[in-house]
């Protein structure tokens, strides 16, 4: 049997090697010990520190750990858009309990 051609412009991404992997989760280490630290300055400081590199974090454990590379970008944006209804939501409660 033939294998299904690829278009040109789609060329597969190869799989990352190790280090690749080793390298992102010692980002996601220095991250979260980076939270920790910014913990310690008091509580606003640890709630935007949180609200900024969390979502970086997730973001990166989606793309490499998941493999969301290597999909394709109907899959990507079925993602967007759950993430942006998921915020939208979000920010609508917590309008409501900041206003009520």
């Amino acid at each position: 049997m033939s294998e299904p051609a690829t278009p040109a412009h789609a060329a597969p991404l190869e799989h990352p090697r190790y280090g690749t992997f080793v390298a992102v989760w010692a980002v996601l280490v220095a991250l979260t010990g980076l939270l920790v630290l910014l913990s310690h300055f008091g509580q606003r400081p640890a709630l935007w520190s949180l609200l900024t590199i969390s979502p970086f974090k997730a973001g990166l454990v989606f793309y490499y750990f998941m493999h969301l590379r290597y999909e394709g970008p109907l899959i990507k944006s079925i993602l967007l858009i759950a993430l942006a209804t998921l915020l939208i939501f979000l920010t609508l409660l917590f309008a409501d309990i900041a206003f009520a």
